[in-house]
């Protein structure tokens, strides 16, 4: 009953998260996101544009395609970049420990003490409110996460009676890490992976609503959002797409994050 439940879940998370891939290959055959029609503003779900348009007359849901995938691709980056280096700067903490570790641990605990949003506002401000500066501003925000996942795996493998054997047989540093510990740590990395791809997306639309995201009018989901909100008495549809495509992304990764963990984890495998 347990596993079935488990695949379920992981089904559940994994078909939302499918969705949201058919409707970003679907973004091409979807009108302009870009093209405004003022004779059209503001018109409500239709059989002409499904979601309704916003005040400039576009298409809601050409808008909400073509926004997952910036908001998916920005998340993509940011994840793939944090999880590089935050695994070798984690990895590299946890097998040598003394001064490597204090000194790498000592940096990822002063960015940890910021709260991820205000700390990635401040490097948004410094590395300009753009695409690439979004994703190195949340890059660096969300480095010190997977540091600590990493080097809490990494102090504990290095200490088993493999990487031991390995150090007797004469193998090198680079050898033991790259063969014998980065491989046993993938499970955590890969759960890690999967709840922070929701998370960067919130942190991004975050960003987007306050107004130091991806600069309007290419559409990600919370610019989308903060441009909705003089409508929400008169237009609600303009705030309802975007909002549900944030919470099911979040829901569908988190999902899937707890289940992946569940399956992957032999204590809770049990």
């Amino acid at each position: 009953m347990r596993q079935s439940r488990l695949n379920n879940i992981i089904g559940g998370g994994a078909g939302i998260l499918m969705m949201a891939v058919v409707l970003v290959g679907l973004s091409p055959l979807t009108p302009d996101p870009l093209a405004v029609d003022i004779t059209a503003r503001l018109q409500g779900p239709s059989t002409a544009h499904w979601l309704g348009t916003d005040e400039f007359g576009r298409d809601v849901l050409a808008r909400i395609a073509h926004g997952a995938g910036i908001s998916g691709g920005i998340a993509f980056t940011v994840v793939a970049l944090a999880t590089i280096v935050g695994t070798l700067a984690g990895m590299i903490a946890g097998y040598f420990r003394g001064w490597t570790d204090r000194i790498v641990m000592a940096v990822a605990e002063a960015l940890l003490a910021f709260p991820g949003i205000l700390l990635a506002l401040a490097l948004v401000a410094v590395l300009g409110a753009s695409r690439w500066g979004i994703i190195g501003a949340l890059t660096l925000a969300y480095i010190p996460i997977v540091v600590r996942v990493v080097r809490g795996s990494a102090l504990s493998i290095r200490e088993l009676d493999y990487v031991a054997a390995a150090r007797v047989a004469g193998a090198g540093h680079a050898r033991i890490l790259w063969r014998h510990v980065l491989p046993n740590m993938m499970a955590p990395i890969i759960v890690m992976m999967t709840s922070l791809f929701g998370w960067v997306i919130l942190s991004e639309s975050a960003l987007s609503f306050l107004g130091v995201g991806v600069s309007p009018p290419t559409p990600t989901w919370g610019n989308m959002l903060s441009a909705a909100r003089p409508h929400l008495a008169d237009a609600s549809h303009l705030a309802i797409a975007p909002g549900l495509s944030i919470t099911l992304a979040l829901i569908a990764t988190n999902l899937l994050g707890d289940a992946l963990r569940d399956r992957l984890d032999p204590r809770t495998a049990r």
